[in-house]
């Protein structure tokens, strides 16, 4: 199949384009790099009046250290993410979801803001901004507003961005001095979208947790930090008997959808086994940089 005709609009900054989904808006629609709206566009699930083009801007696609937080651009490919040494320093999480994505292609041409704005519910960028506790920059013609994440993904699909507005920029906070993360995922083929995925973060005082960040992805219509079912394991000890009480809070918490090919119970089990492998992981890492 091939698009609904549109009118290509490719601005050289950013002035430029904001003025343009300004004018256009609702019509308008922006374009990162593609590897979700050019099918949504062939298949006619999208159907814009104009197209902005955003491919100009590379400003957007820096990637900078601020000192308590790493801000990424929107631009910023998922190749990019994933070979940074700034963020595999201080957000090693984010590298380890962006090298999860897809195949070589898309990584190459998918970006930061375009994962965060399509809001696929079990997209891995979505699940390390709300796991990490990232804020995001919008910015229209005239004015910016800040949105931590989990607040700008809604729902499937659906965000908190204006018909006016683009994605600017996300800021990531920095990793404690003694903390490790890890990603697990399990998807049907290699490069597919994952059933269920976890991210955690862990960070240790001696053998106890002082910090436990964890979000689960493809059990709800957004990915879920769960904060209120790990709060209670901080301040124990990290061992493999805590491994598994983690796990089952988890499995017990979360309330997948039924689905006739994938039940929900089959969903609930996966998020338990992902969670003990993704914890062991990251307990694995800080044991050989233990000081």
């Amino acid at each position: 199949m091939k698009p609904a005709a549109f009118t290509y609009h490719r601005p050289a900054t950013l002035d430029e384009a904001l003025a343009l989904m300004s004018d256009l808006a609702p019509e308008a629609k922006p374009l990162a790099g593609g590897q979700s709206l050019g099918p949504m566009l062939n298949m006619r699930l999208a159907n814009p009046a104009h197209l902005v083009d955003l491919n100009d801007l590379t400003e957007l696609g820096r990637i900078r250290d601020l000192g308590d937080a790493i801000e990424v651009g929107a631009l910023a490919r998922h190749h990019q993410l994933a070979d940074s040494a700034l963020l595999s320093q201080h957000c090693p999480l984010l590298v380890q979801c962006a090298q999860s994505i897809g195949h070589y292609a898309i990584r190459q041409r998918g970006t930061l803001g375009g994962s965060l704005a399509h809001a696929d519910p079990a997209a891995q960028l979505a699940l390390a901004a709300i796991t990490l506790g990232a804020t995001l920059t919008l910015v229209r013609r005239g004015g910016h507003r800040e949105l931590a994440a989990l607040d700008f993904l809604q729902a499937a699909m659906t965000t908190a961005l204006l018909p006016d507005e683009l994605l600017l920029s996300v800021r990531f906070p920095k990793f404690a001095a003694r903390e490790a993360s890890a990603l697990r995922l399990f998807s049907r083929r290699h490069g597919d979208f994952g059933i269920v995925s976890v991210a955690t973060c862990v960070a240790l005082d001696g053998d106890r947790v002082s910090r436990l960040r964890l979000g689960v992805g493809g059990v709800a219509p957004v990915p879920q930090r769960l904060d209120s079912i790990t709060r209670p394991f901080e301040q124990q000890r990290a061992n493999a008997a805590w491994v598994t009480a983690v796990a089952d809070a988890v499995a017990q918490a979360v309330q997948p959808e039924d689905d006739p090919r994938i039940p929900a119970e089959y969903r609930r089990e996966l998020a338990h086994t992902m969670v003990v492998r993704a914890l062991d992981s990251a307990l694995q890492q800080l044991k050989k940089t233990r000081p």
